[in-house]
């Protein structure tokens, strides 16, 4: 019998399919690389950009009287700004580009980069993290929130209000950082609890987060001891032969301006962060049942406030000695010991990321001060002004303004007023003025997550842009600036 068929070859119709499909199937292939390498290019079209323009900076020889290690640094910081800015890629992998291209470009070797980027700001922020995850594990974040829900009523736009006041008043005299870490748990919880969801209540985390970093920003100001650039300025005032200004003085001075612009405070972030809810019932519900739920306050809890007090009461009395982070590690320390808080927990609430992202920033700020670039800058500025800094007092005012904006926004602070007090105080015109309007503007760091610790903080909560900070920050800044010069040439004049 014979067969059907005859099977001659049978891998003949496979290997014609393949022969006949490979140059299309290759096709296909290429033309999906090309779309997805055309798509992430496109996506990451600002950080193609940073690097090109940092690579032509790179090539161009620097500036007459500025060193190469300043010029490279500048080029660094050009680079870092666009990527914080714009956020192509995750803000911590920004910090480790910021710490990689100081030894690549020959500024500073490995070991001394690390020894800058780790200090006590450093430590600071990292404990104050940590504490803020201890203070939620005992519960207060939600009794405290409950007992200022109680000052405000339940109105977003009040409970707005109530955060900028608290946290400008406490700032006045403890320091932005400090108030920003106490209450970030606090704005955490009515946020949680009138959503789970983050994307129903991104401007609402907004408006309040804001409120806390920018009250505690512009409150800063109101006293010699609402920040280390105060006291640098008063020490500076000193070492110019000039008798420092009271600390009642100051506030006479200066809480005005303070008052003046927390109404404005308010109106900008309302208006910038239009929020979901303008009633929070259903959250401050939950949180009283929470509060309701967790019955009476406990000894351990009382105990974890005395904690919280003894660390209080060591940033106040002994942060110039010991320093502000050595003293919130010790109260983390405390904390683990007497089993108040579990490090599983801390470890896993900490964003670790934004402790990388603060320490590289440190370190590209020391970078600017010890290879000269920030006095560079600050010379190019005050020359460009030339006969107008010496003839007009309010261009003055406006030149210190902005060249002390821009560098805190870049620096510290605190870095900023050290370095640019000697040069400003040598300016025509009355020191005390110039000093206050130097101190004032270094506040201003409203633009950037790194340009203040405050800023900082509620950035590491998670619910926060880098592109948030610029959506009101210029708003903020821009009134600041403009607020201030009117105040000091007009009320200042008027206090003799």
């Amino acid at each position: 019998m014979k067969p059907l068929f005859i099977l001659k070859n049978p891998f003949g119709f496979l290997s014609c399919h393949i022969k006949c499909n490979f140059p299309t199937r290759m096709l296909r292939i290429l033309n999906q690389y090309t779309t997805n390498l055309i798509y992430g290019i496109t996506r990451s079209r600002w950080l193609v950009a940073a690097f090109l323009i940092g690579f032509i900076l790179f090539l161009l020889p620097s500036p007459e009287g500025l060193t190469v290690d300043g010029y490279r640094t500048i080029i660094i910081i050009i680079v870092a700004l666009i990527l914080i800015i714009t956020e192509p890629i995750p803000l911590p992998g920004i910090a480790l580009l910021i710490i990689i291209l100081q030894v690549y470009f020959g500024i500073a070797d490995a070991n001394h980069v690390a020894h800058s980027f780790m200090n006590d700001a450093v430590f600071f922020i990292m404990g104050s993290l940590m504490l803020a995850v201890a203070i939620v594990q005992q519960g207060w974040d939600a009794r405290i929130a409950l007992g200022i829900i109680r000052l405000t009523g339940n109105s977003t736009l009040k409970i707005s209000i109530g955060f900028i006041v608290i946290s400008a008043v406490m700032s006045s005299f403890i320091g932005e950082h400090t108030v920003a870490a106490m209450m970030l748990p606090i704005g955490m919880t009515l946020i949680r609890y009138t959503s789970d969801d983050k994307t129903k209540v991104k401007n609402l985390a907004a408006l309040l987060l804001f409120s806390i970093a920018y009250g505690s920003l512009i409150g800063s100001i109101g006293t010699p001891s609402g920040g280390g650039r105060n006291a640098i300025m008063m020490v500076y005032w000193k070492e110019f032969g000039l008798a420092p200004i009271s600390y009642g003085k100051w506030m006479l001075m200066v809480y005005p301006l303070v008052l003046l612009q927390l109404p404005l405070l308010t109106w900008i972030l309302w208006k910038s962060f239009v929020p979901e809810y303008l009633m929070l019932d259903s959250g401050i519900r939950k949180l009283k049942v929470q509060v309701a739920r967790s019955g009476m306050i406990q000894p351990q809890q009382y105990f974890a406030v005395f904690l919280f007090f003894l660390v209080f009461l060591g940033w106040i009395f002994y942060s110039e000695t010991v320093g502000l982070g050595i003293i919130a590690l010790t109260g983390v320390v405390m904390y683990l010991v007497t089993g108040l808080a579990k490090w599983e927990e801390m470890s896993k609430h900490v964003n670790w990321g934004v402790v990388i992202l603060f320490g590289a920033t440190i370190s590209l700020g020391t970078m600017v001060n010890e290879t000269g670039a920030a006095q560079w800058i600050a010379g190019q500025v005050l020359n460009f002004a030339g006969e107008f800094v010496s003839s007009i007092p309010v261009f003055t005012d406006l030149i210190i303004v902005l060249m002390t904006t821009t560098l805190a926004n870049i620096l510290s602070s605190s870095a900023t007023v050290a370095v640019l007090a000697p040069i400003t105080l040598n300016l025509p015109g009355d020191s005390i003025h110039i000093g206050l309007i130097t101190a004032i503007a270094s506040a201003f760091g409203y633009f950037t997550a790194v340009a203040a610790p405050a800023c900082t903080i509620i950035y590491a909560s998670g619910m926060i842009k880098a592109k948030d900070f610029l959506k009101a920050g210029w708003k903020v800044g821009a009134t600041s600036i403009l607020m201030v010069l009117i105040y000091a040439n007009i009320f200042w004049k008027l206090f003799g």
